[in-house]
């Protein structure tokens, strides 16, 4: 009596929506109508006054049932008391029914609804007993119930789950004995008896009398066993358990301490639901357990289901932070069924593909099933959620934010995940928790503390609050976007304006005032693309930014303490946010350069003190001079050519006077001009941007400190990946700056040569630039003595050997060795490539 795959809660609820039947057509209940009797339908919405819960539920099943045209096929010898198979056409699923009398409790069913509905039937028993009933002799034989001459071993279904002996007639006395060591008096397996059941079971198996041992059973024992197994070895392995030194040895990073007892505490539980806010870190929690896992279970295979946006970052992470290599699940059908047979610990997929890829995942067989933002599941009516649910491991980890949204059924469809039996039947449940008006209409909520304890064993949440003294002072995050078509059509244009100029570079050495102008454009076109196409024609809104923005706030906002500084370059970047603002009616105000003096002051004491305005939509005028450390979370639409700007905008929150942790989420284009900009504005300095704006003078460079400073350029480009997927990934995880701490002495995983990073090697490039700038400097000022400048140039200071008059125009210009051809093209190629990317 093998337990089939979880089948969909749309098969265990289906008893709600009967099958269309002809008009006029009359159906007889089975034994309980007179011939000709009309059937009273029973509302499915509604129950009667005259029926328990209960029976209310049981009847449905039953009316259901007996009305369904499914297929059934008798599996055993015996015509009534048999197993049969029973086939459902329209769902295309089997499921394996064991009739053992007409009560309910007798029977056994493998569908979902059987096992957690505690009633002792479902619609597919209740139509076998109706085809069963309808044989000669049917009747009879099912209410004398069934005494088979073997004995078994089943796991029974009800309020709780049972391991039940139940001796057959010609069972020896002696196996009944031995069996009272392990069962109570109704049959059922005692709690101290499941480590000794393979005592029992061998026992059993050994005589000549029959022994049934159903597989459902087995597994439940087997379960319950690992269970115990698992805190053993935990506990032996972590001695100090949240406290170890070994927790922190799990990761190449720190961990904080509600971090550890989050990993912890889902190693423990096996399957859990991970409920922390936004910003504190489930990823890398999830990461540490499956770590803890793997140390102490011998975990070997990992499925993440997340969605498509956010693949690529579980790879960064669990590379970041583990060395572990990672695939991503993605491609047509047989790519995908190829990166399934590929060897590796750890598969990442999304949501969408998992219905047409179960079988690959079964054949794959997961140890751990991870899914992150588990809203999605939350319909438990929708395909998705259907088959998500059909995935079997051992373990499960479900990350979400916000568990419960609007419904209870969502909070139901999520745990249910996690442990189907933990929260009961879903009818039992609403009923118990919910306030319906007398249409049947739910009109509130009820014992809602009751939940919480039920959850206690699976569920880990902390609020913000709770863990604030832990959070470090600043948490940056980085949100990689995908760009539309028509934006990636933009940007490409003006990248090849771009390359043409930099080709010119090349060639000549030198560009002229329309050529520095015309890059200039261009640079700030791609830009401007990486928001949105309404930048550039104030017509069109092909973009992502702006709705993922809306998204962000949305979760930094059921926070009710928590302000956001929102900051673009672009004020039309801000037209498009307000007006998703103003849909949702939430409190803003716009600051902005064309803002009135006196009416600025009035904007910040507005989002100051109104508890209804709780976001500051920027420019980068609101980035100096305000001071706005009552908000706690900077969301950067875009990002600035000069590191100097960027930290300005950080600073109007993050700055003397904050005395909560700042969270700092920055929107960036992949795969474009915004991500080739990032190890540069990961220094606080504007000398690389400077340089990249340009002045109006030409200036010719050259010698062994430009040579360093290009091979500095040649070696942070190499490590950016060309080829990168376009997908929303996030960079981050709650910990500090989102960097992984590196252990000394080893190479960082995509690391250029010599094992440094491409901020290290970024680092190399600012100071060569600084240096060479800085030399520059002294040989155009201080460097030089007084009165040495060439007589009548303009140019006080300036060594005569620099400057050059022209005869024709007599204007004055710097002149300085040019570097070796190689070098020089060199140069070219790298600065093209980096606006290329």
């Amino acid at each position: 009596m093998a337990m089939s795959p979880a089948s969909t809660l749309q098969e265990a609820e289906a008893p709600a929506k009967p099958a269309r039947r002809q008009t006029g057509r009359k159906t007889r209940r089975a034994g309980r109508r007179k011939p000709g009797a009309a059937q009273k339908k029973i509302s499915r919405l509604r129950k009667p006054d005259d029926m328990s819960l209960e029976q209310w539920q049981v009847e449905l099943r039953r009316q259901f049932g007996r009305e369904q045209k499914f297929r059934i096929r008798n599996l055993g010898d015996e015509p009534i008391f048999s197993e049969f198979e029973v086939a459902n056409p329209q769902t295309r699923r089997v499921y394996r029914v064991a009739i053992r009398g007409r009560l309910p409790g007798d029977n056994f069913c493998s569908c979902p609804d059987f096992a957690v509905n505690t009633l002792g039937t479902c619609k597919h028993i209740e139509f076998t007993l109706a085809r069963l009933e309808r044989k000669p002799g049917g009747k009879a034989a099912l209410a004398a119930g069934f005494q088979p001459a073997y004995s078994e071993i089943y796991l029974r279904y009800g309020p709780r789950r049972d391991v039940v002996f139940r001796a057959g007639t010609e069972c020896p006395a002696e196996l009944v004995r031995y069996a009272r060591r392990f069962f109570d008096a109704n049959g059922r397996l005692t709690e101290e008896a499941f480590a000794r059941f393979p005592d029992f079971l061998k026992r059993a198996l050994s005589g000549e009398h029959e022994v049934r041992c159903y597989d459902d059973a087995l597994v439940y024992v087997g379960r319950v066993r690992d269970r115990a197994l698992l805190a053993e070895r935990i506990d032996e392995a972590l001695p100090r358990g949240a406290k170890s030194a070994l927790v922190q040895k799990l990761l190449r990073t720190k961990l904080y301490p509600y971090q550890c007892e989050g990993a912890l505490f889902a190693a423990r539980a096996g399957r859990c639901l991970i409920a922390d806010d936004m910003g504190l870190g489930k990823t890398i929690q999830a990461i540490a357990a499956t770590e803890i896992l793997a140390r102490t279970m011998g975990l070997q295979r990992v499925l993440i289901v997340c969605p498509t946006s956010l693949k690529h970052q579980w790879q960064r992470e669990i590379e970041k932070f583990t060395g572990r290599e990672s695939t991503v699940i993605e491609g047509l059908l047989a790519r995908r069924e190829a990166l399934y047979r590929a060897e590796g610990m750890f598969k990442i997929t999304n949501y969408d593909v998992i219905c047409r890829d179960l079988d690959f995942i079964h054949q794959w067989q997961p140890d751990l099933v991870i899914l992150d933002e588990a809203q999605r599941i939350k319909n438990w009516k929708t395909r998705t959620a259907q088959s998500v649910k059909r995935i079997e491991s051992e373990y499960a980890f479900v990350l979400t934010g916000t568990p419960l949204e609007n419904r209870l059924e969502e909070l139901y469809s999520i745990v249910e995940f996690v442990d189907r039996f933990r929260l009961g039947p879903m009818f039992r449940f609403l009923d118990a928790h919910q306030h319906v008006d007398e249409t049947g209409r739910v009109v509130g909520y009820r014992n809602l503390g009751k939940i919480s304890e039920t959850l206690k064993p699976i569920l880990i949440r902390r609020t913000k609050q709770e863990v604030l003294p832990e959070l470090p002072e600043r948490i940056d995050k980085r949100l990689f976007l995908p760009m539309t078509p028509q934006q990636m059509k933009h940007h490409e244009e003006n990248r090849e304006t771009v390359a043409r100029i930099v080709q010119k570079w090349k060639r000549f050495g030198f560009l002229s005032e329309s050529d520095q102008q015309r890059l200039m454009i261009a640079l700030q076109n791609m830009r401007m693309s990486c928001n949105s196409t309404y930048l550039l024609d104030k017509k069109t809104d092909y973009g992502f930014k702006a709705d993922e923005a809306l998204k962000v706030l949305s979760d930094v906002l059921e926070t009710h303490e928590s302000k956001v500084v929102v900051f673009s370059q672009w004020l039309r970047m801000h037209e498009l946010v307000e007006r998703r603002l103003k849909a949702r009616k939430l409190g803003h105000v716009l600051f902005h350069g064309g803002v009135p003096g006196r009416q600025r002051k009035d904007l910040v004491r507005q989002f100051r003190e109104d508890p209804d305005c709780r976001l500051f939509l920027s420019t980068d005028a609101g980035g100096v001079g305000l001071n706005l450390q009552h908000a706690d979370v900077v969301l950067n639409l875009d990002q600035p050519w000069n590191p100097a700007v960027l930290e300005q905008r950080i600073g109007r929150v993050h700055r003397l006077g904050q005395h909560r942790p700042v969270r700092v989420v920055h929107l960036i284009a992949q795969g474009t001009i915004e991500e080739g900009m990032l190890s540069l504005l990961s220094f606080k300095t504007a000398v690389f941007s400077g340089v990249l704006d340009g002045g109006k003078d030409e200036v010719f460079l050259g010698g062994t400190r430009l040579k360093r400073f290009m091979e500095s350029v040649e070696s942070a480009t190499g490590s950016i990946s060309a080829g990168a997927p376009v997908q929303r990934t996030i960079e981050g995880n709650g910990e500090g700056n989102g960097h992984a701490r590196q252990p000394s002495g080893e190479k960082r995983r995509g690391a250029p040569d010599g094992g440094r990073s491409p901020e290290e090697a970024w680092s190399d490039v600012i100071t060569a630039g600084m240096s060479l700038l800085e030399g520059l400097s002294r040989a155009l000022g201080g460097g030089a003595q007084p009165g040495s400048g060439q007589p009548g140039s303009g140019q006080p200071g300036l060594p005569r050997e620099l400057v050059e008059r022209d005869p024709a125009s007599g204007r004055s210009y710097l002149k300085l060795p040019l570097p070796e051809p190689d070098v020089m093209e060199k140069l070219m190629g790298l600065l093209g490539a980096l606006v290329r990317k």
